[in-house]
């Protein structure tokens, strides 16, 4: 093969270093520190600088070297040796259904093993066939399921890209249990093989139509000689291998495996809509979008260490590198909003953590068990009775929301070891909350001191995060729910937390509450008090445009950015790192401006076209964060994809 060797220029000497201490995403740029003469005229911009190949290049090596395994194409020898895996689909135990999928080559041995001397089925509808034990005799004796619904997709127009073959058996452990040990037992039958019968199913160029679909497959001569593939292997399934298949033929994008496998996890209806967001492959797309645009912006730099001496550009160095700064920093922006809607998609899986914050016998204890409709928590009129943090997640109006029962804040003498503990839990699960409900009594007679303890860290929280909503517990005790404006708690209140609206600020009677009031349809003024929370809920979850640089505050188009909730934890963490690359591009940038300042002022007769930016450190850090970006849909490489899908398929049941 023909060497080709690169002439490039540099600004600084140190880049030869760089490519030999920093992990490269390929060897080229430390392969081509071996340099070559030249006889060019040296200029600002260059001297001699390790040559690196620009994207068109890699990409060229990328397609002539392998195929990925997401073109969709494996090769005869991958095809003839893959397993055919099959699983339970459905949960386990006493059901009316249950579900056993089958996705591989073998499928149609399976069946003909399964269901000796019946006709083939027809692509795509359900047939009802009697299930027999393999390589035996049919007959009422050796039935395994006499109802059998039976499915059969044939490929490569299934979500694995394999046949599939789907069995509704009856849901009794003992008929599933005796299916899957009979499917085990078709490895190395006596039934026909997969490529013979799949010669039975003809496929014309109109066969994918749905009109195509509902008709009987055309039978075919079997082959009477020539070579056949071995058979393949059959076993069961690992957790989540059904969904790699479909992710390793490119049926399916990696944030949309994990927005699946939130599908499956969701158990409230706004973790069941974020799910959805997150299905379609709009994410993915915009992944890619923005790897494409930091790769475009990487190649304009190489053009500059690859033709900077040999060729003439339509801008000078510096009008370049300006024009790349700018794209990056509107890309930064949309990225660092996809993360913070990232951040708040995350409050939505895993829920919103709420802590009840307050003096002894505020009553946190009892408003807990308003909230969740029983005696949760212990209540008793002795101070310290909660020592603990008690969690108890609720699904309300569609939010998972995790309440936290906290222990009261006091001072003074008379407070224990396991007290003073809880105490310090309490102020710990109070900052790391993603709202805090302070909770104050306005009966006369309460201790002034621990409320104005509670107000001193409700005033420091509040400042930090703005998430303090405060509730005025025992209004009953009050001539009427009017005159708790009129208290010296009041005033306290307005003095410690300026800054606090009406809008959170509710007036509660726990006692009120769990008293029954058949006229009354909201008694204690609890319903109240949980749709003003419900509202603070939306604000933190609602979406951040991702138009205009995605500034802090800004609420989305609906149409535009909902999708962008549906980023994982696994993609924030990805996105910071990208982030974090994309601000060393952005510093590397303003120091070689800052340089080729300086040089100016020393000669004001020099030219000013040129940059002393260090092109190739400053394309490096293009490089990786658009690598960030690929990890995200999985076109990283191919040790990081399967450290990746390793972390995502985890998670996942078998069968799915």
């Amino acid at each position: 093969m023909r060497q080709v060797q690169h002439v490039v220029r540099i600004s600084r000497p140190s880049v030869c270093h760089l490519a030999s201490t920093r992990k490269f995403g390929s060897n080229a740029l430390q392969q081509s520190c071996a340099l070559r003469q030249t006889s060019s005229p040296p200029r600002r911009l260059s001297t001699l600088y390790p040559a690196v190949p620009t994207l068109a290049r890699l990409s060229n090596y990328s397609s002539n070297k392998s195929t990925s395994v997401r073109d969709g194409t494996t090769s005869d020898a991958v095809a003839a040796v893959e397993p055919t895996i099959y699983a339970l689909s459905t949960a386990p135990g006493r059901a009316a259904i249950a579900i056993i999928r089958i996705s591989g080559p073998a499928c149609l041995s399976i069946y003909r093993a399964l269901c000796p001397s019946l006709p083939l089925l027809s692509p795509r509808r359900a047939t009802l066939r009697t299930l027999y034990q393999p390589h035996e005799t049919p007959s009422a004796s050796t039935i395994l399921d006499s109802g059998t619904i039976v499915l059969y997709f044939p490929a490569p127009n299934t979500v694995t890209g394999d046949d599939v073959l789907e069995l509704h058996i009856h849901g009794g452990p003992a008929t599933t249990k005796a299916v899957l040990r009979a499917i085990s037992l078709c490895n190395g039958g006596s039934g026909c093989r997969s490529s013979a019968l799949r010669a039975s199913y003809t496929t014309s160029p109109s066969s994918s139509t749905p009109s195509a679909r509902n008709h009987a497959p055309t039978r075919s001569v079997e082959p009477s000689g020539g070579s056949t593939s071995p058979p393949s292997p059959i076993r069961y399934a690992e957790p989540g291998e059904f969904t790699r298949r479909a992710f390793e033929r490119g049926r399916l994008s990696l944030p949309q495996i994990e927005a699946l496998g939130h599908v499956l996890d969701a158990s409230t209806e706004r973790q069941r809509q974020l799910s959805v967001l997150g299905s379609s492959n709009r994410l993915a797309a915009r992944y890619e979008d923005w790897r494409a645009q930091l790769q475009h912006a990487r190649g304009e730099l190489e053009a500059l260490i690859d033709f900077a001496e040999d060729q003439q550009f339509s801008e000078t160095p510096r009008q370049l590198v300006a024009g790349v700064t700018r794209k990056v920093v509107r890309l930064r922006g949309q990225i660092k909003a996809q993360r913070e809607n990232a951040v708040r998609g995350e409050l939505l899986r895993s829920g919103i953590a709420v802590a009840l914050l307050g003096a002894p016998n505020a009553g946190k204890s009892s408003l807990l068990n308003c909230i969740v409709g029983r005696d949760a928590a212990i209540v008793s009129p002795e101070a310290g009775t909660t020592r603990d943090v008690m969690e108890l997640g609720v699904d309300l109006d569609g939010w998972f929301v995790r309440f936290m029962d906290c222990a009261g804040l006091r001072g003074g003498e008379g407070v224990g070891l396991v007290e003073q503990e809880g105490m310090r839990r309490a102020r710990e699960r109070a900052v790391q909350a993603d709202v805090v409900v302070l909770l104050l009594s306005v009966a006369p007679g309460e201790d002034t001191d621990a409320q104005a303890e509670v107000l001193e860290l409700a005033k420091s929280l509040d400042d930090a995060k703005k998430n303090i909503v405060v509730v005025l517990n025992k209004i009953d005790t009050l001539p009427t729910p009017k005159t708790v404006c009129k208290t010296d708690l009041a005033e306290t209140l307005q003095t410690a937390l300026p800054g606090l609206s009406p809008e959170r600020i509710f007036t509660v009677s726990c006692k009120a509450a769990a008293e029954e009031h058949l006229e009354k349809t909201d008694p204690g003024g609890i319903q109240t008090f949980l749709k003003g929370l419900t509202a603070k809920f939306h604000d933190l979850t609602s979406p951040l445009s991702l138009d205009g640089g995605g500034s802090e505050g800004t609420l989305a188009d609906p149409s535009v950015s909902e999708e962008s909730l549906g980023a994982t934890e696994r993609q924030r963490l990805l996105l910071d790192e990208c982030l974090g690359c994309l601000d060393a591009f952005l510093e590397e940038v303003e120091q070689g401006a800052v340089s080729a300042n300086e040089d100016e002022d020393e000669d004001i007769d020099a030219e000013n076209d040129e940059t002393e930016l260090d092109v190739v450190l400053a394309a490096e850090w293009l490089r990786e964060s658009a690598d960030c970006l690929a990890k995200i849909t999985g076109r990283g490489v191919a040790g990081d994809v399967e450290e990746v899908l390793g972390v995502v398929f985890e998670k996942f049941c078998v069968g799915k």
